[in-house]
């Protein structure tokens, strides 16, 4: 039997990790160990900003239709409890982009949430 030589293996594997790290700051785009530490820090920042993004999109918006709704006396609760119960099915994201770029559309849209909150 002979043995099994990991060099090709290993010296690939570190090569996958030292480009990946390629444009880190000193010994963590040279160095394997810690550029792999780096690397890996760097990917669960990844992951989780991907999900903190989706929030930070939300919040953005509800602030948006927050501040365009104020204009007319009311709060974002309020116009959004209106909005339902007017049974119009527009989402947050769609809100925000017309408070800012159609000013009397979303006018419209505050005057049939105030009619339906009666």
């Amino acid at each position: 039997m002979s043995r099994v030589k990991r060099g090709v293996t290993k010296h690939a594997r570190h090569k996958k990790v030292l480009k990946q790290a390629k444009g880190y700051r000193g010994r963590h785009s040279t160095a394997y160990k810690p550029a792999r530490t780096r690397l890996e820090a760097g990917l669960q920042h990844a992951y989780n900003d991907r999900r903190l993004k989706k929030r930070d999109y939300r919040s953005l918006w509800i602030q948006r239709i927050n501040a365009g709704v104020r204009e007319f006396g009311l709060t974002y609760s309020r116009f959004i409890d209106g909005l339902k119960k007017a049974g119009v099915e527009l989402d947050r994201k769609v809100l925000a982009d017309i408070a800012l770029k159609e000013p009397a559309t979303f006018a419209n849209l505050v005057k049939q949430a105030q009619a339906a909150l009666g």
